[in-house]
């Protein structure tokens, strides 16, 4: 089974413009994260794909792998499957740009999901993180999942889901982290296929693959993402890469 790590890299984000090109410690984020990535060993090949120049060239000066994307992309997984449509590999990991601190044992999780599951009726698979905090619970920046008996999910949403009708029912919040691992079977007929009506009202790509029947296995982590979505996120990074 040929796994790799797909990181795609868009330079321009709304609420922090350029954030994958900020210094921390004497590199960008991207490529601390393309770094992290290499350093699991987990993957057979590791790309950064992105539509900016400078992210291209930040990475292939120092000597890793970046494709630019040929076309403009409204997701992350239709900038990945543009990527790797002509390339041999079964399983694709979309690993955050913005995310450099990644944490070896979730993407194991994921892997292994693929592993075990000889009868491939895993389509995707990704991470979940329990919330108990009642702000984080109600933030609609945190995208949350509900899923069934065998992990697989049922509905993503930036609302509160469940909505707690009653208490103390045994009910947990899960946080969907956005790490997915695709098969590329997968990957594609998503890349191909339109978007629907309940991806466009929550602006959640996950959604496309549960209109269409695509089957997401849920992992639950004790190990939540360090992501740098704002400035302040990106002092939290220094200071946590200063105590490394």
């Amino acid at each position: 089974m040929k796994i790799i790590a797909v990181i795609p890299a868009r330079y321009a984000s709304t609420r922090f413009p350029a954030k994958l090109m900020q210094d921390l410690g004497g590199k960008s984020v991207i490529l601390r994260t393309y770094e992290a990535a290499l350093a699991t060993e987990l993957f057979n090949d590791v790309f950064v794909v992105t539509d900016s120049e400078l992210i291209f060239d930040e990475i292939q000066k120092s000597g890793g792998k970046a494709i630019m994307s040929q076309k403009e992309h409204e997701s992350g997984s239709d900038r990945i499957a543009e990527a790797v449509e002509h390339m041999a590999v079964d399983v694709v990991v979309n690993v955050q740009g913005d995310e450099p601190f990644i944490d070896q044992k979730p993407l194991e999780q994921l892997i292994e999901i693929f592993k075990q599951d000889i009868e491939k009726k895993v389509d995707l698979a990704s991470l979940m993180f329990e919330i108990k905090e009642k702000e984080e619970i109600d933030n609609p920046n945190n995208v949350k999942v509900i899923v069934d008996q065998q992990g697989f999910a049922l509905y993503f949403s930036r609302s509160v889901i469940p909505y707690p009708r009653a208490e103390n029912v045994g009910v947990r919040y899960m946080k969907h982290i956005g790490i997915y691992a695709f098969r590329k079977e997968a990957l594609m007929d998503f890349y191909r296929l339109p978007m629907l009506s309940l991806e466009a009202s929550e602006k959640l790509e996950q959604l496309r693959y549960l209109e269409y029947g695509k089957r997401i296995r849920m992992v639950e982590t004790q190990h939540g993402s360090i992501g740098i979505d704002t400035p302040e996120d990106l002092e939290k990074a220094r200071n946590i890469l200063k105590i490394m």
